[in-house]
């Protein structure tokens, strides 16, 4: 076994209390890709234990302060923990869905568990989580409260390559075949788990949809950047007169008209195959109005260097956005780009408010559903914003 020394800037950095310590502050050390190793500070004092990338920026994701070496019951610890979590927010039910482990955030670095009723979708983003997924796999069958029909291996994220890793879509335990149903809250949705976006759903926003859903009642929906039309057929739902989603992605669009046509709405519900961005600036300018807009659309920033690009994309989004909602309507809009802050998002809302000539107010401020916990040493952790505006 090896171990890994830090600079003096590197035990700092690790006392500080964040979880991950980037290559350049590793003074010496070798090891094997993944492997747990120990970790000391430049005086040869234990700094705990963490797992080791050969390829990453961030070399070591720390897992524990203590000296003593992480066993199995340390690990089981942490997936009980996980799964004890999502039970205490009611998100066990053998039909619904939930994010079961969510990396880093749970201590568990690298390593998503998203469950889909009786199927597990895994993602290994690390070197460490590929080496530890079965194992971690075992743990969580132990602690889950029913036995899974299937596991699927989704680990297909351009993260990977950070980690020198390969692309993998497999079926690592029994058989599923796409779809898989959800039942969540009253609603019903299916899920491909091998070609779906992510692991095959957004389930962050889940929290957010109802929230949403709530301000629909008898109003006009526009819901753009809809992907499987949850926000949409909740709307629907939840009595909105017509609801109309904007799409670009042609499997997509079916799957949320057959999500429609199974909650029976579809009556209510059309959809229209096309680029978001300039469906909403050509029906602002012919004069639109909808008592309630969603506008939830990928992330714009991937890293700081992409924040003011992403800056002028929001605020001309939502510009359009905010052109779009009736007075006295809602418009709720969303940034999964972690790299656009709270302060920031909220910022840009405000210029699109300025430039739009609407006057809005922040009613809330909402993140991802409890299930994507935000772990507070790890900032990176809070990365979805769903603001909801009351328009004047």
């Amino acid at each position: 076994m090896g171990k890994m020394t830090l600079t003096g800037k590197g035990r700092r950095w690790a006392q500080s209390g964040h979880p991950w310590v980037y290559a350049d502050d590793v003074a010496e050390g070798k090891g094997e890709p993944g492997e747990l190793l120990p970790v000391e500070g430049p005086n040869g004092e234990s700094l705990g234990w963490a797992l080791f990338s050969t390829s990453s920026r961030i070399a070591l994701r720390m897992v524990t302060r203590e000296a003593e070496q992480p066993n199995r019951a340390f690990w089981a610890g942490l997936v009980d923990r996980a799964v004890e979590a999502r039970r205490s927010h009611g998100l066990l039910d053998p039909a619904g869905a939930c994010r079961l482990i969510a990396g880093d955030a749970d201590g568990l670095p690298g390593f998503v568990a998203d469950r889909y009723a009786d199927v597990l979708v895994l993602q290994c983003g690390t070197q460490a989580a590929d080496r530890m997924r079965d194992f971690l796999l075992e743990l969580i069958r132990a602690a889950l409260p029913f036995p899974l029909r299937a596991v699927v291996d989704r680990s297909d994220t351009t993260v990977r390559r950070f980690e020198n890793l390969e692309s993998r879509v497999e079926t690592v335990d029994g058989e599923v075949s796409a779809p898989v149903d959800v039942q969540e809250e009253g609603l019903v949705y299916e899920v491909d788990v091998f070609a779906g976006h992510k692991t095959g759903h957004y389930l962050d926003q889940s929290r957010n949809r109802v929230k949403a859903a709530a301000h629909a009642g008898g109003a006009r929906v526009l819901d753009a950047f809809s992907y499987d039309g949850l926000f949409g057929v909740r709307a629907a739902l939840a009595g909105a007169e017509t609801v109309l989603c904007l799409e670009q992605n042609e499997a997509s669009c079916a799957r949320l008209l057959r999500n429609a046509e199974r909650n029976g709405v579809k009556d209510r519900v059309t959809v229209e195959r096309t680029n978001c961005m300039k469906a909403l600036r050509a029906k602002a300018e012919a004069g639109e109005e909808y008592g309630l807009v969603v506008l939830d659309p990928p992330a714009f920033a991937r890293n700081r260097r992409e924040v003011a690009g992403a800056e002028r994309g929001y605020v001309e989004l939502n510009r359009r956005g905010l052109a779009l909602t009736r007075p006295g309507g809602r418009l709720v809009t969303a940034s999964c780009s972690y790299n656009v802050r709270s302060e920031d998002f909220v910022e840009f809302l405000g210029k699109a408010s300025r430039l739009s000539g609407r006057e809005a107010w922040l009613e809330e401020l909402a993140g991802a559903a409890p299930d994507h916990p935000h772990r507070l040493t790890l900032p990176e952790t809070h990365y979805l914003k769903c603001a909801f505006l009351r328009v004047g």
